[in-house]
């Protein structure tokens, strides 16, 4: 009986020890919050008019920055490669609020908590693929920065465009965009260490 109750006076005092220290390493190293040890995983998807190639080299530059993961847009139908026929597509979609197909559409983005979205302006706003795009995910607490370039860079365009993107995205958070040539690689440089991308 006494070894009994030896026996179980040992096992209290080593499982008194064990809380003891768990309790003590966790007051030492307490769990840091999700957000500030869980790396950020980056998409920079974009929608580039083959013949220019423009907003390509401003998402080529973003990738290479921030070691995100990148996505050309590719439609299910392609645009004309004559400026004119393509403009007047263009307008077409946007008269018509369309939703072009995208050909490589990926079944998930659940697993970026960030993405950049680059498109050209195409008639005073937005390619509507980028609408297909956004409104296909729920992107709610999904960081979205948009980014684009324009022949004219009509900021008032801009503006339009991400108006557009603000109701494209539902439920996401929505940062300001950045607007600029796509040579102007300072530029760009200057948004992605403004917004913490680049130390």
């Amino acid at each position: 009986m006494k070894r009994k109750k030896g026996l179980i006076a040992v096992i209290a005092v080593i499982v008194m020890l064990v809380f003891a220290f768990i309790g003590y390493n966790i007051y030492r190293y307490p769990a840091m919050p999700k957000n500030l040890t869980d790396e950020r995983r980056t998409l920079i998807v974009y929608f580039s008019w083959s013949t220019s190639g423009n907003t390509e080299k401003m998402a080529a530059y973003i990738q290479e920055q921030t070691g995100g993961d990148l996505l050309e847009l590719e439609p299910l139908n392609p645009y004309p490669t004559d400026y004119e026929e393509c403009g007047d597509v263009a307008l077409a979609e946007r008269d018509e609020n369309a939703r072009p197909e995208i050909a490589n559409l990926p079944d998930s983005i659940s697993e970026y908590d960030t993405v950049f979205v680059g498109y050209p302006i195409w008639w005073h706003t937005a390619p509507m693929i980028i609408g297909t795009f956004l409104e296909n995910y729920d992107l709610s607490g999904t960081n979205v920065y948009p980014f684009a370039q324009s022949a004219s860079m009509d900021t008032e365009q801009f503006e339009n465009s991400m108006e557009f993107v603000r109701e494209s995205a539902a439920g996401a958070n929505v940062h300001d965009g950045l607007f600029t040539e796509s040579s102007d690689t300072e530029g760009i440089l200057d948004y992605l260490t403004e917004n913490g991308f680049v130390e």
